[in-house]
């Protein structure tokens, strides 16, 4: 059995490392990437969208912060409170920037000198596109692709568990009959697509990490009604694997709060799905090996035509 072959957070962080595929940081969750990690990573994004050329989707590319009152309409503080990252500045005068580089030079904490912006990082690659939406849709609703960096503040050695990482993201507005077709279409196109990059791919119903005891009740909630799926693959352990894909149907939710209609002038229905990029290469590497000139040829033929 080769070494990579071997499931476990440590081991496969430092097969990481060995190969020079992510340079590590000081801080836990935030790493660099080198060129051959991101060379897989551009050519399994652009499998994506290959998939979906027929589609017609509308491509939209926000920037890693956005407007902080979405979080708080959509009731994010409400669910995961412990994952939001707030963005925070100096507002101050003259005076009071000597006093917070004294601070910073005495090594002595400073957080009192900044002062909340009104921007927040972006903790869902859907949440941009939703304000945008406001009104009516056209008679077919809407399909949107979005290529994000999101943030989570979810420090971690394991290396699929990042703070900042990269998400292909589809989003599809309109009635609940059409929006759970194409997200129902889309998870076994999803399964397929992994499939054949020889991956042992896996749908499952999941839930999302939702904060505390009523937590919990909205986890279960979730599951029974079959709102969420996971498309999992064996990265860090075989027992509990990782889920590489996310599809999830949002009911009226985004309509109510953001007056999205139909063109029947219903409250309009959202689902969104997405490719975990980093979670994904990360799946090949642990798959095939850290070195992709050794991966299996029909592999290679798929992502190096």
């Amino acid at each position: 059995m080769r070494e990579d072959r071997e499931y476990g957070a440590d081991s496969f962080y430092k097969g990481l490392v060995e190969h020079g595929l992510i340079v590590p940081t000081r801080v836990p969750g935030s790493f660099g990437r080198n060129a051959v990690f991101e060379d897989v990573l551009a050519r399994f994004d652009g499998l994506i969208n290959e998939l979906a050329k027929n589609d017609a989707a509308e491509l939209f590319v926000f920037p890693p912060v956005i407007d902080r009152t979405i979080i708080e309409k959509t009731g994010y503080l409400d669910s995961f409170p412990n994952l939001a990252g707030t963005v925070f500045s100096f507002f101050g005068n003259e005076r009071e920037a000597k006093a917070l580089s004294a601070k910073v030079g005495e090594g002595q904490p400073w957080a009192d000198t900044q002062g909340m912006t009104e921007v927040c990082l972006n903790p869902a690659a859907c949440y941009p596109i939703y304000p945008t939406m406001t009104g009516t849709l056209p008679e077919n609703g809407r399909l949107i692709t979005m290529f994000q960096w999101v943030y989570r503040h979810e420090p971690s050695l394991e290396p699929t568990r990042m703070q900042s990482f990269r998400v292909r993201e589809f989003v599809r507005a309109g009635s609940p009959d059409a929006v759970v077709a194409w997200r129902d279409m889309w998870l076994q196109r999803g399964v397929e697509l992994l499939a054949s990059l020889g991956l042992p791919a896996k749908p499952d119903v999941a839930a999302d990490p939702f904060f505390g005891r009523t937590g919990k009740m909205l986890a279960n909630a979730q599951i029974d009604q079959k709102l969420k799926f996971e498309v999992l693959i064996p990265v860090i352990s075989l027992e509990k694997p990782t889920a590489c894909c996310s599809f999830n149907y949002h009911q009226d939710k985004f309509g109510e709060v953001f007056g999205i209609r139909t063109a029947d002038d219903q409250v309009a229905h959202t689902a969104c799905l997405g490719f975990g990029l980093e979670r994904c290469v990360m799946a090949l590497f642990k798959t095939h090996g850290f070195r992709p000139a050794e991966w299996p040829s029909g592999v290679r033929a798929r992502l190096w035509p």
